[in-house]
């Protein structure tokens, strides 16, 4: 694997961290905090940023199909895993798993 594809991984990694961290403030803080404690000018804020590193994460598992190069497989599984709650994380040990394997012995 070339360095350009490993940078490329770890940043995907990271940016699957950061989007489904930003899910899960979404759903755990800014809409009880709308339902429950009467301010709803949280959701539309933490729902912009999570709609923004929703799509960077969707364009870079499709950029990822020519720089790594993922599969078409592997790219599919990263645009659902954006859509599932928890999705991000779970890809993540996948990533993981290829920047591991990458390493010498």
């Amino acid at each position: 694997m070339t360095e350009q594809a490993r940078t490329f991984l770890k940043a995907l990694f990271v940016m699957g961290l950061v989007e489904g961290t930003s899910t899960l403030v979404l759903f755990f803080i800014a809409m009880p905090l709308k339902h429950l404690g009467n301010v709803p000018v949280v959701v539309p804020v933490v729902g912009t940023v999570h709609g923004v590193l929703f799509i960077v994460l969707v364009l870079m598992f499709l950029i990822g199909r020519w720089v790594v190069p993922l599969s078409w497989k592997m790219v599919l599984l990263g645009f659902v895993a954006a859509v599932v709650p928890f999705g991000p994380f779970l890809i993540d040990f996948k990533i993981a798993q290829m920047l591991r394997e990458d390493q010498p012995a």
